[in-house]
């Protein structure tokens, strides 16, 4: 397909297309379609892992063999690095491309640390030696916050992962205004990074969903849909308004809204790549709607009914001591670090598969 939509989109427009999966094969074809950049987190890695069990099955055995010490954790994790490693290999020609602002591939940071900031500092710059072009998923905890200072101030480009609102969109822009004013006060370069922002829209609708099961909201179907595009685009204009050198990227798909409503804007864009299948497939044309406002009746229902939509909504719904105890945050978190304990399980049948089966 040539004359797809999401290929209109990045030929015509300044935003971007990322794709929401390390997988080879889906980025080669993703890269077709215009893509210049790449997601990796547990659940994304687990799944490539199992979509050709029969290679990383072999390549587990292999570095069990040259690393007999290994625990089970230590071998996903370097199997993670490898899948990212890889991935990001075929993005160099847009990193050149790009300079540097796009033909990244991220990797994410052990969920495990979401609470210590030194840690995640640690890791966050190991991680980006793993190849020219890799940009860093940090989570957007209290910890996480205090670690984007630092690491743009050494260099590292981020993602700031776990991200629902616009109080934690701010928080990150801000800290990686502080580490890049830092390191331009020292003479040192800036100009091939390239930090993002996510904020997982689908996510933020979720929850929205959720709360009003919780706590018996009734409102009109569909209103829900709407609380992520509201927030993605309220914190878009904030961030122009203040000229954050950080672009925000839209992730965690649950409608195509998550794709045409955020078109025409210097942000990327990154679908899971079933959702790059359906979008191609469709009729929706890639028009500039990213500064088309919300409907007002929506998002008055949305902000008068949902305790947890203001919280999200308002730039001081939250301070960043009450980032971790957002529902959205939680949630994600948890199933995060399931996918970290079931990655150890993954390496396990292979070292040491069941004798029962």
């Amino acid at each position: 397909m040539t004359d797809s939509p999401l290929l209109r989109m990045v030929q015509t427009t300044p935003t971007c297309l990322w794709n929401d999966s390390a997988d080879p094969k889906e980025l080669a074809q993703a890269i077709g379609w215009g893509a210049v950049g790449a997601t990796c987190n547990p659940v994304i890695a687990l799944a490539a892992l199992k979509a050709d069990a029969s290679t990383w099955h072999a390549r587990i055995l292999d570095y069990a063999a040259d690393h007999p010490t290994a625990t089970e954790d230590e071998i996903g994790w370097a199997i993670v690095k490898r899948l990212s490693v890889e991935a990001a290999a075929l993005l160099e020609p847009a990193f050149e491309r790009y300079a540097g602002v796009n033909g990244r591939l991220s990797i994410q940071t052990d969920p495990r640390h979401y609470r210590d900031t030194e840690t995640l500092i640690e890791q966050a710059v190991e991680f980006s030696s793993l190849a020219p072009n890799m940009i860093v998923k940090i989570p957007v905890t209290a910890a996480g916050v205090e670690a984007f200072e630092e690491v743009t101030y050494r260099g590292v480009s981020i993602n700031a992962t776990v991200s629902f609102t616009v109080p934690q969109a701010v928080a990150v822009a801000e800290a990686v205004e502080r580490g890049l004013r830092r390191r331009e006060a020292e003479g040192l370069d800036i100009s091939t990074m390239g930090p993002v922002c996510t904020i997982m829209v689908g996510r933020t609708d979720d929850w929205m969903r959720v709360s009003a099961e919780r706590d018996q909201i009734t409102v009109d179907p569909g209103i829900t849909e709407w609380a992520g595009v509201a927030v993605f685009k309220k914190a878009y204009a904030i961030y122009q308004e203040r000229g954050f050198r950080t672009r925000l990227l839209s992730a965690a798909f649950r409608n195509h809204m998550h794709w045409s409503q955020f078109i025409g804007g210097n942000v990327v864009i990154s679908p899971p790549f079933g959702w790059q299948r359906r979008i191609n497939a469709s009729s929706i044309e890639p028009t500039h709607r990213l500064d088309d406002p919300v409907d007002a009746r929506i998002g008055e229902d949305l902000y008068d009914n949902f305790a947890e939509f203001r919280k999200a909504y308002d730039e001081d719904g939250m301070t960043p001591a009450e980032f971790t105890d957002y529902g959205a945050t939680r949630r994600t978190l948890r199933q995060f670090l399931a996918a970290n304990t079931e990655l150890e399980s993954f390496v396990r049948d292979v070292t040491l598969p069941n004798p029962d089966r």
